[in-house]
């Protein structure tokens, strides 16, 4: 499934058959059926009689429409139907599905979070020609926020660096957001500089991902070690070390990028993925 975002007037309606990804702080309505999940497929509206803070139109799926929608509660006495967070659903939906519903719960935060203006307080209008609330008073325009994040890999030889966040039961590869005036490159060198106090070099790019917990674009890299002993700083980071393909950690999950980071290691110094 090839998921198209796209900007819909707001107010042209778009009859048929539509994809609606239902949201209620944070979770998702889904129904659950032999180990998967699915997203609820109708024509008129998500479900019969839900009531709906705001809807958003997010672009097409396959040729089908999707739609954005914040309930008002999540009571549902639907059979098999339940409100699931994203993290839970990795692995349970399609990567098209996954995509659309990452955008609906940024854009439905953005639209609850910018009811009024930040400059002088009026409230706000949507824009009908893009992703924007524009003030009426003052002329301000807010557009979702997206906040950029680093991720890398540092290799070390046959070894790869993985840590431990104190809030995490699993290891990962050092990551950080962007600080206001810096490249991505020099945050990469301060985050792990503060995080595990090594120097890299030769930092190449690797990929990216829409990470929307709440509003993350993670931008991925490699880098070789270039110097210095692992110290932790004791607070966001518990715990790191070196460790080779035969001998990883448990592990990110499968869907983030971090994941294909430690896969591309592995595949490299090993020739096949790790188990998930």
């Amino acid at each position: 499934m090839v998921f198209v975002p796209e900007v819909f007037p707001a107010e042209i309606e778009v009859g048929g058959l539509a994809h609606w990804f239902v949201f209620h702080r944070g979770a998702m309505l889904v129904r659950l059926c032999e180990g998967k999940a699915f997203i609820p497929c109708s024509a008129g509206g998500p479900l019969p009689e839900r009531d709906m803070a705001r809807k958003i139109y997010l672009g097409r799926l396959d040729g089908i429409t999707c739609y954005a929608v914040e309930a008002l509660n999540d009571c549902c006495d639907m059979p098999d139907m339940a409100f699931l967070g994203l993290r839970k659903l990795f692995g349970l939906i399609g990567d098209g599905y996954y995509q659309a519903a990452a955008r609906a719960v940024q854009l439905l935060h953005w639209d609850h979070t910018h009811r009024y203006c930040g400059q002088c307080g009026a409230q706000t209008e949507t824009k009908t020609d893009e992703h924007a609330k524009y003030c009426p008073v003052c002329g301000l325009v807010s557009y979702p926020r997206i906040s950029p994040a680093v991720i890398c890999a540092i290799t070390r030889g046959d070894r790869i660096l993985m840590a431990r966040r104190t809030s995490m039961n699993y290891y990962s590869v050092i990551a950080g957001f962007v600080e206001p005036g810096e490249t991505l490159e020099q945050c990469l060198r301060r985050e792990i500089r503060e995080e595990v106090g090594v120097e890299i070099k030769n930092i190449r790019y690797f990929g990216s991902q829409s990470w929307p917990f709440p509003h993350s674009l993670m931008i991925a890299f490699t880098a070789e070690y270039a110097g210095g002993e692992i110290t932790v700083d004791g607070v966001e980071i518990e715990d790191a070390g070196w460790f080779t393909a035969k001998d990883l950690p448990p592990m990110p999950p499968p869907v983030s990028i971090a994941r294909r980071l430690v896969n591309w290691f592995a595949e490299k110094n090993q020739g096949r993925s790790p188990a998930v």
